[in-house]
């Protein structure tokens, strides 16, 4: 292993210290149980929810497109997904208040939107490159 992987994962493991260090010194037992739970929850939604989708949804893929387009709508399902799961609350404006017209005040539906054009337009590209020089298989 490399200098840098131990610096980076030395780092980590302080970081992720300070944090727990925080958590339990800071925050009361109620707080230290949903703090557990919305770990929990996460680790669950991603691994069986959000891992299932996106497997099931390549696997369909890999049935329907050509072998060249493979890696490209792969790469691109796992980046748009990805962002778009993160944009959920701001696309869906929980949190937005009539009396502080400061939050949630940019036009996040219309960036999602080009973040969406934008991906689609790099897949066909990279699906058409790789097509048309005959890699993918």
């Amino acid at each position: 292993m490399s200098a840098a992987r131990w610096l980076i994962g030395g780092l980590g493991v302080v970081l992720g210290a300070y944090g727990a260090w925080l958590a339990l010194t800071r925050q009361d037992a109620g707080q230290l149980v949903e703090i557990a739970v919305w770990l929990a929850a996460g680790v669950v939604l991603h691994d069986v929810v959000v891992a299932g989708v996106v497997l099931a949804v390549v696997a369909l893929a890999r049935r329907v497109l050509p072998e060249p387009w493979h890696a490209p709508a792969t790469l691109g399902l796992v980046v748009w997904g990805g962002v778009t799961l993160m944009a959920v609350p701001v696309l869906g404006r929980f949190g937005a208040r009539p009396d502080n017209p400061t939050l949630l005040d940019r036009p996040y539906l219309g960036a999602w939107a080009a973040l969406t054009v934008a991906s689609v337009l790099v897949v066909a590209v990279a699906g058409l490159v790789r097509a048309r020089r005959g890699t993918g298989a």
